[in-house]
């Protein structure tokens, strides 16, 4: 990896168009090797794994995701879940509700992130009938929920960057008690 991360974090786009090229199997241990040394609550770990790189199971996922044709088109789907079973054992209905979601939305970033740096496109494709894709997959029903579906592969394309909001807008800075630093934000009482 040779990439800075503020550089990775500034170039990560949605792609939705892939070269048919295949990923290296190294290069992807690398991506889910990054995807585990995210953090969890309690370092539970919470998070299970599916590399999907049949073409006929991409396609199902693609059908499970309202016929988004791009996860059949990248080389490889990663399906993150969460393990609901080791994360109610660490934090009972709070673990298997919340905590588990928190952790695999970080191991999928990290995921995303690492691929940038090998110079791979992603998507964070969230929209998909959960019961289908655990289906497709094998999924041990209500031990491993589907969370998010990542196509990974060469970008066949490079949008440019989207807008963002400023940190004015999203950022409140609390000093002293009572008191906070610049304006705005929500519940502040001021326009931003």
């Amino acid at each position: 990896m040779t990439k800075d991360l503020m550089d990775a974090l500034r170039e990560r786009r949605s792609i939705r168009r892939f070269k048919p090229d295949p990923v290296p199997d190294r290069t992807l241990g690398r991506l889910l090797e990054a995807a585990t040394l995210a953090p969890s609550a309690g370092n539970a770990q919470d998070w299970f794994f599916y590399v999907v790189k049949n073409a006929h199971l991409r396609q199902e996922l693609a059908r499970a995701a309202g016929g988004q044709g791009f996860l059949a088109e990248a080389p490889v789907v990663v399906v993150v879940c969460a393990d609901l079973s080791r994360a109610e054992a660490s934090y009972g209905a709070r673990g298997r509700l919340l905590y588990c979601l928190q952790d695999t939305a970080a191991a999928t970033l990290n995921l995303m992130l690492a691929a940038v740096a090998f110079g791979l496109g992603t998507c964070w494709v969230g929209a998909f009938d959960e019961g289908e894709v655990a289906r497709i997959v094998g999924a041990a029903p209500g031990r491993l929920r589907p969370v998010v579906l990542v196509p990974v592969g060469y970008p066949d394309e490079i949008p440019g960057p989207r807008g963002r909001r400023a940190l004015e807008e999203v950022t409140r800075v609390l000093d002293e008690p009572g008191r906070s630093e610049g304006k705005g934000g929500p519940g502040s009482g001021s326009k931003a």
